[in-house]
């Protein structure tokens, strides 16, 4: 993630970092690592949480300019609650996402932020959505992004089956975004890891000295 977006030739655009989403049978995980750098090469926090929440069952991954994706999400965040009221019920995932959707489309000019939203609404159920720098939204069952995602595009299509139970989706996301901080130098930190199901909004985070360990053969 990078804060300094006053150069056009930033590096910003491919992200420090690593993030994800992916559905399991029943819920949703959305992830990333803790490392934001400046200038895509000096790493200038270790502990930043790329996961936003915008509404009780409804969180943001953040990638890009950190100041950029702060001030999208506070504004999704006022958007989503004024709906919430309106409307008397929560806001839906689609609608979530489409509100990031227009606010990047709005001021592409002046943004470096993409995102991913996730979450669990009584219509669909689990949802993943991509709403990229220029405003592109895409419904996926899982997807990766920033910088440490070119180092695990093989891995999760190889890896990657619909329905897992929550469990074997824990490990598929820990195991993705550990390759990628072992990868991707503004990549590490920690694992951030947020469950969203009907139930419950679990967050786990998991230190980098307990992560797997992979080593080439």
């Amino acid at each position: 993630m990078d804060r300094n977006i006053s150069n056009s030739t930033v590096k910003g655009v491919s992200t420090g970092t690593t993030i994800l989403a992916v559905k399991f049978n029943g819920g949703v995980i959305i992830g990333s690592d803790s490392r934001a750098s400046m200038g895509g090469s000096y790493v200038s926090s270790k502990t930043i949480n790329k996961l936003i929440q915008v509404h009780d069952r409804i969180f943001c991954c953040i990638a890009g300019s950190l100041a950029d994706a702060q001030a999208v999400t506070k504004m999704a965040k006022f958007q989503l609650s004024f709906h919430s009221i309106q409307m008397e019920s929560p806001p839906l995932v689609k609608a979530a996402a489409s509100v990031m959707k227009e606010l990047c489309y709005h001021n592409k000019d002046e943004l470096q932020a993409g995102f991913i939203t996730a979450g669990w609404d009584r219509k669909k159920g689990p949802q993943v959505y991509t709403v990229s720098l220029g405003g592109m939204l895409l419904s996926q069952p899982f997807t990766i992004g920033g910088s440490g995602s070119t180092y695990i595009y093989g891995y999760v299509d190889a890896k990657y089956k619909p329905d897992m139970s929550r469990e074997e989706c824990l490990q598929f996301a820990t195991n993705a975004i550990a390759l990628a901080m072992g990868r991707d130098n503004v990549s590490g930190g920690v694992v951030h890891l947020v469950v969203i199901t009907e139930d419950e909004v679990e967050h786990v985070v998991i230190p980098g000295d307990k992560l797997p360990k992979f080593h080439d053969e």
